[in-house]
């Protein structure tokens, strides 16, 4: 995997695993624009891991073309982060795993109305496995200060 920038792979590595923010996932719509989106996502071994509804747009979108941009970045200041570009791969075995992982790192309980809503989908979930090709960071705290 090619990297750029100021973060080294381990502040990457902890960036990714640490900032608990939507992922901005950009994916290429049948007519050959752009599309952005937001989901949730965890950073394990070397991947990027969503999850969603088999029916969602982006499923569809990303079976028909793979690769795809992704960011990872706060809208506050100071402004750093992570994007890259990678290939999406579709793994429906393991969706609703991924799913109770994302609900336990976003919501933080499983107890929740909220929490039992998504879960209760849990054996109809596509997880979405973003394998990077290239990836670069920016940090523009000094500027900032």
């Amino acid at each position: 995997m090619e990297q750029r920038g100021p973060f080294s792979r381990e502040q990457i590595d902890h960036h990714l695993r640490e900032a608990v923010i939507p992922l901005r996932l950009a994916c290429v719509a049948p007519d050959g624009a752009p599309l952005v989106l937001s989901l949730w996502y965890l950073w394990r071994d070397g991947a990027l891991w969503c999850a969603t509804s088999p029916r969602a747009h982006v499923v569809k979108l990303l079976r028909d073309e793979p690769r795809c941009g992704f960011e990872v970045a706060g809208d506050a200041p100071p402004y750093r982060g992570v994007r890259g570009q990678g290939r999406a791969d579709l793994v429906p075995e393991i969706g609703g795993s991924i799913l109770e992982a994302l609900v336990d790192r976003y919501v933080g309980t499983r107890e929740s109305l909220f929490a039992r809503r998504l879960l209760s989908r849990r054996n109809d979930e596509m997880a979405i496995q973003i394998s990077p090709t290239n990836i670069s960071s920016w940090d523009f705290a000094r500027r900032m200060s």
